[in-house]
């Protein structure tokens, strides 16, 4: 089995690009050491800490339905949802490695493995 790098996601809500069409499935791929530690030297992020997720996100969102560049204009204009929903996707494929995690049957106590569903809620 390969390992993954890229993960293939839906948003909730959707990007509504400068035309009016609306972005929902994309991809994200694993974040580099260069990714996270990279945009913490930008004047953005050290006049307000909280850009670093915009710009972070603008480098690992590697397609967005059919936009030819993701870069921080794309990211800043996304609704909160999908936002929010983008930072517990990152989490999860960056600390797991995959889009599973891992559970447990709340019956019999059984340890397991689920998929999530890259969809948004």
């Amino acid at each position: 089995m390969a390992f993954q790098t890229e993960f293939e996601f839906i948003l909730p809500r959707g990007y509504v690009d400068e035309e009016g069409n609306l972005q929902k499935k994309g991809i994200m791929k694993l974040a580099t050491a260069a990714d996270e530690i990279l945009p913490l030297k930008e004047a953005r992020v050290q006049s307000n800490p909280a850009y670093l997720t915009i710009i972070l996100f603008s480098r690992v969102i590697t397609k967005l339905g059919t936009l030819q560049t993701i870069n921080t204009k794309v990211i800043e204009n996304l609704f909160a949802s999908d936002l929010s929903y983008l930072q517990e996707f990152y989490r999860r494929i960056n600390e797991n490695g995959s889009n599973r995690i891992k559970t447990v049957c709340p019956k019999c106590e059984h340890n397991f493995e689920v998929e999530v569903e890259s969809q948004g809620e």
